[in-house]
């Protein structure tokens, strides 16, 4: 079992941010988690890394469960990567010594390395296609080119769980097509490790999903096979409120409002 919350509340000040989740994500499932503004999305990724802490239930996270484990070492298994990172990057550091500072789990490198430790993190980019960043500062790259590097700096420590909480913020259209079909291309590896991706636009979740948590006020709306999920009907029910429905690709649609 990768991922296990069993009643899980969240509450602060006596407001009840997140309300009996109860959601398990197990070893070859690729999640999306959906939800507008507000309804939680962030919050369940902070319980998840342990920035914060159930309030009432039970939270196993990579067969850790909180209460009982080390936070600092349970993250070592997980690669997160979210918008705000970009800003705690050296600007002037190249892409493959950015990638390898994931090895460290530090933003910059602050201590020796060894010359085959820095051909790893290379390789890692030329895993990933993206060779051509290799020797490029951070400060030069497009957001997709960051995005990645980021990625890379993720995988770096091969971690169990990766999560992308927003990606596509920041990317042009073209980008975030080209972006996505970066990730399925990742997904499809056979040491792809379990996927979370998080956003409030449907239309940006990537075909290699197989499953989706859709979160509304704080609580589960929906869960289950991303396919099932996406039928006309439990999509109007989940935005309440009239949608046009535009399939993209396979398991992909874009929604926008319907008007009279």
């Amino acid at each position: 079992m990768i991922l296990s919350f069993e009643d899980v509340s969240l509450i602060r000040n006596q407001l009840t941010l997140l309300q009996d989740i109860n959601w398990q994500i197990k070893k070859g499932e690729h999640w999306g988690i959906l939800g507008l503004n507000g309804a939680g999305k962030s919050l369940l990724l902070q319980l998840i890394t342990g920035n914060l802490w159930p309030t009432t239930g039970k939270l196993t996270v990579l067969g850790q469960t909180f209460g009982h484990t080390s936070i600092p070492e349970l993250n070592k298994r997980i690669g997160w990567i979210a918008n705000h990172m970009q800003t705690r990057i050296p600007q002037y550091e190249s892409a493959e010594k950015i990638v390898l500072s994931g090895k460290f789990a530090s933003f910059g490198i602050y201590q020796e390395y060894k010359k085959s430790e820095l051909e790893q993190a290379k390789e890692i980019l030329v895993q990933l296609h993206a060779q051509h960043l290799i020797g490029k500062p951070f400060q030069v790259l497009s957001q997709g080119e960051k995005q990645i590097v980021l990625i890379a700096r993720a995988l770096i420590s091969k971690p169990e769980l990766l999560i992308l909480d927003e990606p596509c913020n920041g990317l042009d259209l073209f980008a975030k097509e080209q972006f996505l079909g970066f990730i399925n291309q990742l997904m499809a590896t056979p040491e792809a490790p379990t996927l979370l991706f998080v956003t409030h636009h449907i239309d940006e979740l990537p075909a290699s999903l197989n499953q989706l948590l859709m979160l509304k006020q704080g609580r589960i709306f929906a869960q289950g096979p991303l396919d099932l999920l996406m039928q006309p009907d439990n999509l109007q029910n989940f935005y309440e409120q009239a949608i046009q429905i535009i399939p993209i690709q396979e398991n992909r649609v874009a929604i926008y409002p319907k008007f009279d």
